[in-house]
């Protein structure tokens, strides 16, 4: 083995040691004592707990309120879903030749820059009862008769809180898909053009097979966003009314640091992996799925 080999041997084993290290110690381990944490009863500062086996699992299962804050969760999860195309078909007009293009992407992504607990104090400002912003322009509007208790109606405060995570998100989705686009030689396109696609057949038979990993990671990205949303329902409701914008990180930390119930708490940071998991290995098999009918036809 030549010098050169022996080298660059060295600086291969290095640069992967390095990351392994820095992912077992602060991610597996974690984990790990996690996961035994789970199985106690401890409470957050006694230094001895208790094994207790799988009563914080059983638990965790007949807690009413905690399904509630999972069924909120969903509502992230489905609106944001159901943005992906639309974020997508930006991103592809924002990549083609469009007057103050620029603008429009620093106006797209702006929103994700912002830092979120100001997002969600504006936003509380914005839908108040009292003088908010929101109400004024649908009284401007003569639309008096849709004006309604915007973050204590229990039917509705979900979804407003979902509308503001998705102003805040959808930016970030869009220049991702810009970027993955952007990453597609011209030459392709320029000859599926020259055999008579259209701008459908481009978008589809091209653009999206072109770019399903990164489809992959925002649909990943959906999940452990909708899971773990914290910051807009603890600012802008504190979970209210009852539990009927509470989130499941929500409630966990709640469960922690107000209960003082790190065992069960800890129950719940390992189910919300497990979710995480399980959502994206589902929802990928069924859009490749999709896509794969849609491809052969």
């Amino acid at each position: 083995m030549t010098k050169l080999s022996k080298k660059r041997k060295q600086f291969i084993v290095v640069s992967l040691v390095i990351p392994l290290l820095l992912l077992v110690g602060f991610v597996v381990v974690p984990a790990l004592d996690l996961l035994r944490m789970s199985f106690t009863n401890w409470d957050g500062y006694s230094p001895d707990s208790d094994f207790i086996g799988l009563r914080n699992y059983i638990a965790m299962f007949q807690n009413k309120d905690l399904w509630l804050s999972l069924k909120n969760n969903a509502v992230y999860f489905l609106v944001h879903l159901c943005m992906i195309p639309v974020e997508l078909a930006f991103a592809v007009l924002l990549t083609g030749k469009l007057r103050a293009a620029k603008f429009y992407k620093t106006m797209v992504f702006m929103p994700y820059i912002i830092n979120g607990v100001a997002i969600a104090y504006a936003f509380s400002y914005f839908f108040s009862p009292v003088n908010g912003a929101f109400d004024a322009i649908l009284s401007g509007l003569h639309l008096e008769s849709w004006i309604r208790s915007w973050l204590s109606d229990p039917k509705i405060v979900n979804f407003v809180l979902a509308f503001v995570s998705l102003w805040r998100f959808s930016g970030y989705h869009v220049i991702l898909f810009m970027a993955a686009l952007q990453s597609i030689p011209s030459d392709i396109a320029e000859a599926a053009r020259v055999d008579g696609a259209n701008a459908w057949h481009l978008f589809k038979y091209i653009q999206v097979p072109a770019i399903m990993l990164m489809v992959d990671f925002v649909l990943f990205d959906n999940i452990r966003g909708a899971l773990q949303v914290f910051d807009i329902p603890f600012v802008m409701t504190s979970g209210g009314p009852g539990y009927a914008s509470s989130t499941f990180t929500l409630y966990t930390i709640k469960t922690a640091f107000s209960f003082s119930n790190f065992g069960l708490a800890s129950t719940m940071a390992v189910a919300i992996m497990i979710m995480i998991v399980v959502i994206y290995i589902v929802q990928n098999k069924l859009i490749h799925g999709v896509i794969l009918r849609e491809g052969k036809k």
